[in-house]
């Protein structure tokens, strides 16, 4: 299979026994972000830049020691977050993560996790695109659950 033909979304989703709201704290939270990161590539993240609206810019700084920006490009207070990553000073290379929460009752929520990158200009990353795959997502929203069930 070619780079063109490899499926360039991925996405999982899970139900968790929490309010919506404590799972998009610890997700629009930077700081919480390495606590659940199923990938393993999230390092820490300064306290205090907790995401509010479209447009917002967090930084975090992954496993290898760099700094990422991330662009905040879809909000949508206690349901839906987006943001695509880019190095520091730099054109986003055009991959997005999203979180969507659906709430099924008073401490239920559908938690869908997607990884898109359709968009993904710099070749140089498909190898690390293609293996963030579904199951990677799954260890995220375990994770996750794992930390909103508990609190």
């Amino acid at each position: 299979m070619t780079d063109q033909e490899a499926p360039r979304v991925a996405s999982a989703s899970r139900e968790i026994a929490a309010d919506a709201g404590t799972i998009f704290e610890l997700i629009a939270d930077p700081a919480q972000q390495p606590r659940w990161d199923g990938n393993d590539n999230l390092a820490a993240a300064a306290a205090g830049q907790r995401v509010r609206r479209a447009g917002d810019v967090f930084t975090m700084r992954i496993t290898t020691g760099s700094i990422r920006e991330n662009h905040v490009v879809e909000f949508d207070e206690g349901r839906l977050i987006a943001w695509m990553p880019a190095e520091v000073g730099r054109k986003r290379p055009g991959h997005l993560w999203r979180w969507e929460l659906e709430p099924l009752g008073a401490s239920r929520t559908r938690v869908t996790h997607t990884y898109d990158w359709t968009r993904l200009t710099d070749k140089n990353r498909f190898p690390a695109a293609q293996s963030t795959t579904a199951d990677r997502l799954n260890a995220s929203l375990d994770r996750l659950a794992a930390l909103a069930e508990g609190s």
